[in-house]
């Protein structure tokens, strides 16, 4: 058995003397209770003087018990104190840290807002649906029967070929990125009730390099109008009204005979572009022409009963013409420079 350790002045000073000196060296709350449970805690040398006190004499216990006592007192009346001290220290400079400066210059954020193509694709949407028309979406990953085999590409069409579309691993499957959204309009036909007009805006996919005029990802807008008697004079009158819509009332149109599998007869549409690079001239804006006959049978319709016209154009060619840009690039780039010459809207 250890002995008791004495109670003596000496002994009582020294236990007090290095609990006041941790104390006042504690800066902060961490520092404060390591020095509190060093100093006052039951293995500190006052806790031990403490304890010894029961094995003293009876009649000099009093003595020791007060000398122990006042010892204690001191240190925890300086913890006290120097509590006080380190947490309004610690408050000070939390409040400090938390602290605004009202004359500081504020930090300029640039807003983002809605991409050009977007408001414009939107801008199209709402021109067609002021008509009656409704508005379909589908899939980006397309099975090679609705992106080909339904709207009469051949087998051997160079569409088909690897140079020109995204085919998706593994080739067996069929699947493709879409090159244009016409096979939402075979969808439509599958699933919604004649007589049919739905445009089909969206995201295609092509093998192009990013140039000034193309670029492998793009916006495209087509339309399909399903219905007894429709004619070419409605096609026309329709894309009319679509190039008003986005050029002005003075816009032109022209159609010169072209070819597509999905559409007989089919027709290339320009339209009138004053401000061209090189000068005034008529662009290609899209094409277009009557529904092929096969294609009507693909989606179960009788081309005896039902006739119908097709479109399409690209958004970013829209876009160019809209606004006098020469370089498709500039709406790819994400520059916020660029959307901010059409408003910032949100």
């Amino acid at each position: 058995m250890s002995d008791p350790t004495p109670i003596t002045e000496q002994a009582v000073a020294e236990a007090v003397d290095a609990a006041l000196a941790a104390i006042s060296a504690a800066g902060d709350s961490t520092a404060l209770r390591a020095a509190r449970t060093e100093h006052t805690a039951e293995q500190s040398p006052l806790a031990k003087l403490n304890a010894a006190i029961r094995d003293l004499p009876g009649d000099q216990k009093a003595a020791a018990g007060k000398l122990v006592g006042q010892a204690r007192g001191r240190v925890n009346q300086a913890l006290a104190a120097q509590e006080g001290v380190v947490l309004a220290a610690e408050e000070q400079a939390r409040l400090a840290a938390e602290s605004v400066d009202v004359t500081a210059v504020p930090s300029r954020r640039r807003a983002g807002a809605r991409h050009p193509l977007s408001l414009l694709t939107e801008a199209m949407g709402d021109v067609f649906t002021g008509m009656g028309w409704e508005i379909a979406e589908g899939p980006e990953l397309e099975h090679e029967w609705f992106n080909f085999d339904a709207l009469n590409f051949d087998e051997d069409h160079p569409a088909r070929a690897m140079q020109d579309t995204f085919f998706v691993e593994p080739v067996e499957r069929h699947l493709v990125l879409r090159t244009h959204t016409s096979p939402v309009q075979i969808r439509s036909l599958l699933s919604r009730p004649l007589p049919l007009y739905v445009v089909a805006p969206g995201r295609v996919y092509r093998t192009d390099e990013l140039d000034a005029t193309h670029t492998p990802v793009f916006q495209q807008i087509e339309g399909i109008a399903i219905d007894k008697g429709l004619t070419m004079a409605h096609l026309r009158g329709t894309l009319e009204h679509l190039a008003r819509s986005m050029f002005g009332e003075g816009a032109q149109i022209r159609l010169r005979p072209n070819f597509f599998p999905f559409t007989e007869p089919s027709a290339e549409m320009d339209v009138w572009q004053p401000n061209a690079k090189g000068g005034a001239r008529w662009v290609e804006w899209g094409g277009c022409g009557m529904v092929n006959r096969n294609v009507l049978r693909a989606a179960g319709i009788d081309p005896e009963e039902y006739q119908g016209f097709a479109f399409g154009m690209g958004i970013e060619r829209t876009l160019q013409f809209r606004n006098d840009m020469n370089d498709m690039r500039d709406m790819v780039e994400g520059d916020v420079r660029f959307s901010q010459q059409f408003g910032m809207v949100v």
